[in-house]
């Protein structure tokens, strides 16, 4: 059974100060261990997060925060469509 994804939000995150795997690695971790995170893309070369989530169960200041509480600057997101499936 499929899950219910209409209710999913992508976001992409701009961090500061990443510098290696290791970093994205953090990052990864930190993002993922809030509720509602399904999925978390990082690539410190662009500087930037990919994450995909239940807009009802995590905000996009909970998300940002994850990136400070890793150590890093979440220094702003674009919103996009969280939809990915296909049929």
């Amino acid at each position: 059974m499929a899950k219910d994804v209409s209710l999913d939000q992508f976001v992409l995150i701009r961090i500061d100060g990443m510098h290696c795997h290791k970093c994205e690695q953090a990052i990864q971790k930190s993002v993922m261990s809030n509720p509602g995170v399904h999925e978390v893309e990082v690539d410190f070369l662009s500087g930037q997060a990919s994450v995909l989530y239940d807009r009802t169960a995590v905000t996009v200041a909970q998300l940002m925060d994850a990136v400070t509480a890793a150590g890093y600057r979440a220094s702003g997101f674009t919103l996009g469509e969280g939809d990915r499936s296909s049929t």
